[in-house]
């Protein structure tokens, strides 16, 4: 009997999953471990291992379809087995089969023992959009797979080509067009909603984080001796905005049906970039933790999810999301809700500046914040309130060791 591969469940509240790109073709031999596929869901992007060897594939679901979870994607097995009588496959729409059988006869299965070539998923969908064929591309990842990099420098090294063979007045780039799947079009979806369904307003302030760094810089070797990890200004920034929550409980809320629902707990997302976008690991029950637990959870979910190996529940049910781009040099920026929260807050580059204390100037170290809040659920005099208070604790750094 021929195997059968299904969409795998990546969280309980995952509804459909998407093949992105399949890596084998139709009537090709596979080996039991071989990436047959990528998949993907509203936030994780991952490959399909055969779990079987056989000489034939047989695919069920198109590229490009969504389906629910335990939907039989492929089939593995040999000439001799009815790979396709096992079930029907997946359809482009409901109700088209007879028209797309007819004007399009589904082609020969290709003869299996055709080398295939390894690439990554991106690499392919910029190789097609370029117009280059990926069997003339020379892969420098693992195994000669062709990576991102090997693309760019095909389409670089095709555009010197054509330099030397056009006029230099007839020269002229050609846009990338690089069709938007998976992840990024999730991103891109759930981003315009965003800004579509809440009143989103952004407020900043800057806080004097001069006694904080020292602190940071006292207990540094301590810190790691004890609990070999480190203090970030993000973990600061983390603990300083729990607290503040705590004080001002209207912006850990949401704006759900005409209804603010304001939660008990405190679940903290943490915007992490990927390498195919953006994610929110979250940290439950964030109030019930010291600064320590807080920052080694951090740090463990947040490499985790770079790696595409955190369970999609742990990136679901944040009341509150921190965003931080300090480490590009960023200062003020307009973080985006992640919806239906009604407060985020944005994080950005510690800078040295020359202050007045009193007559008298100082160089003292000053942290860039920047609050969006949804003007639905509250208004600009208590969203002010709570980042000031975000601001004190900051610089107040003492009192959240306490």
């Amino acid at each position: 009997m021929p195997v059968e591969v299904i969409m795998p469940k990546l969280g309980m509240a995952m509804k459909e999953g998407t093949v992105s790109q399949w890596n084998k073709t139709e009537g090709e031999a596979v080996k039991k471990g071989d990436p047959i596929a990528s998949i993907s869901s509203e936030k994780i992007e991952m490959e399909i291992e055969s779990p079987a060897d056989g000489s034939v594939l047989k695919i069920n679901v198109p590229e490009g379809k969504g389906v629910p979870p335990g939907t039989v994607i492929c089939y593995i097995g040999n000439p001799d087995e009815e790979v396709a009588a096992t079930a029907a496959p997946v359809q482009e729409e409901k109700g088209q089969k007879e028209e797309i059988q007819a004007a399009h006869p589904a082609p020969p299965p290709k003869k299996p023992g055709k080398a295939r070539v390894k690439i990554s998923p991106v690499a392919r969908k910029m190789a097609e959009a370029s117009g280059i064929k990926p069997e003339d591309i020379i892969g420098t990842g693992p195994g000669g797979r062709i990576t991102k990099e090997d693309v760019e420098q095909a389409i670089a090294s095709a555009k010197e080509s054509r330099k030397q063979d056009i006029p230099v007045q007839a020269l002229a780039e050609e846009p990338q067009r690089i069709p938007v799947s998976g992840m990024r079009k999730v991103i891109a979806e759930r981003m315009h909603l965003s800004l579509q369904s809440a009143a989103q307003l952004t407020i900043t302030m800057k806080a004097d984080v001069t006694e904080l760094l020292a602190l940071q810089t006292q207990v540094k070797e301590t810190i790691a001796k004890r609990y070999g990890s480190k203090l970030t200004i993000t973990d600061f920034a983390a603990r300083a905005a729990i607290l503040a929550l705590e004080n001002h409980p209207e912006m850990n809320s949401a704006f759900m049906d005409n209804t603010i629902v304001t939660y008990p707990e405190i679940h903290l997302g943490i915007a992490t970039a990927v390498e195919k976008g953006l994610i929110v690991p979250v940290i439950r029950n964030a109030d019930s933790k010291s600064l320590i637990d807080l920052a080694k959870e951090i740090k463990e979910k947040t490499a985790a999810a770079r790696a595409g190996k955190l369970p999609a529940d742990e990136m679901q049910g944040s009341t509150f999301t921190i965003s931080s781009l300090g480490a590009s040099g960023v200062e003020f920026f307009t973080p985006i809700l992640n919806p239906p929260e009604a407060g985020i807050l944005g994080v950005g580059a510690v800078s040295d500046e020359a202050v007045f204390i009193g007559d008298k100037i100082e160089k003292r170290s000053r942290l860039p914040l920047s609050l969006t809040f949804d003007h639905r659920v509250l208004d600009g005099a208590p969203a002010a309130a709570f980042l000031q208070t975000v601001k004190q604790y900051l610089e107040e750094p003492v009192t959240m060791l306490l």
